[in-house]
């Protein structure tokens, strides 16, 4: 089965990563912030997506391809600049990023108080 997902990643400066996943009608079935001390927070889940799912497997996605430096369970390659491939066997994640924005992102984005109210 295969699904096709938006998402937004925000790197701040300080090496913090938020990334929130959207289905295609733009709800919300994911939202993660891994801070700069590589500490997990999950901000939103959903059925689709639960939390242990988000902590255990999108955060190890994330850290595997922006973390900065290679680890030796990243099994992530590059087909092209600004396309990842990571396949762990159970699954494969194609992740092709098709605009970047340059910039200071706002500090709220990084901060795990500011939750979105459920």
């Amino acid at each position: 089965m295969q699904f096709a997902l938006n998402g937004y990643l925000a790197m701040s400066e300080t090496g913090g990563k938020r990334l929130v996943i959207t289905e295609n009608f733009g709800q919300v079935i994911a939202d993660l912030l891994i801070k700069p001390d590589g500490k997990v927070f999950v901000m939103q889940s959903s059925r689709m997506f639960p939390a242990r799912y988000i902590r255990r497997l999108v955060a190890a996605d994330v850290e595997c391809v922006f973390g900065g430096t290679p680890k030796l369970d990243c099994p992530v390659t590059m087909p092209d600049p600004n396309h990842f491939v990571i396949d762990r066997g159970g699954y494969k994640l194609d992740l092709r990023i098709l605009e970047i924005k340059p910039g200071a992102q706002p500090a709220d984005l990084f901060d795990e108080t500011k939750a979105p109210k459920s």
